[in-house]
């Protein structure tokens, strides 16, 4: 018997699908054709296989998704990931945040920020500019009417030029809606 998992951990759980996915032998023409392109361009997932039911916003999706984390250029790929931390934190989806913690992990080689991140939240003592990256991920989540000029220079302040204050904002709000799908879709277990 699985347990619902509640408390954020960089151990990925399971994704436990409300959904039955797709099965790849009933899968329709349109349906393959949005599975060629996978996120992070590698296993197809229970999770994409259960969006795969809406051939037409995979196939949106995807592109999307891989276009706004693994773009070269611009905010670097652990803060890419810090930003999906934040909003995931402040959505409670444990999920993502889990995934997004440990590719943080592995892309930077240490913990300790996301034990701060999962114990302290947007309060967590961290060095300045993942500080500044934290506190913006997690007001964008919390409420985006709020964020203003303010914000944006205390992100500049900490060296963020324009696309990378961009690329943030774009890998926040996307797990702000990618969380909400995961929740209503699934939930995780151990």
């Amino acid at each position: 018997m699985s347990r619902v998992v509640r408390k954020f951990t960089t151990k990925v759980p399971t994704w436990k699908p409300h959904v039955t996915p797709l099965k790849m032998e009933e899968a329709s023409e349109d349906q393959r054709a949005a599975l060629r392109e996978t996120p992070s361009n590698t296993k197809v997932s229970d999770y994409v296989l259960v969006l795969a039911h809406d051939p037409q916003a995979l196939g949106a999706r995807t592109p999307l998704f891989n276009g706004i984390m693994y773009d070269a250029g611009g905010l670097s790929r652990a803060e890419r990931e810090l930003g999906a931390v934040a909003a995931s934190f402040v959505n409670r989806c444990i999920y993502c945040a889990a995934v997004h913690a440990s590719r943080y992990n592995q892309i930077t080689g240490e913990e300790e920020t996301m034990q701060k991140v999962f114990f302290d939240g947007a309060q967590a003592d961290l060095d300045p500019r993942a500080r500044a990256i934290l506190e913006f991920g997690v007001k964008l989540s919390q409420c985006p009417p709020e964020i203003g000029a303010e914000d944006i220079a205390a992100l500049r302040a900490q060296g963020l030029d324009t696309q990378e204050i961009l690329d943030l904002t774009l890998s926040t709000a996307l797990f702000g809606w990618a969380n909400r799908l995961m929740h209503t879709l699934g939930e995780p277990v151990a």
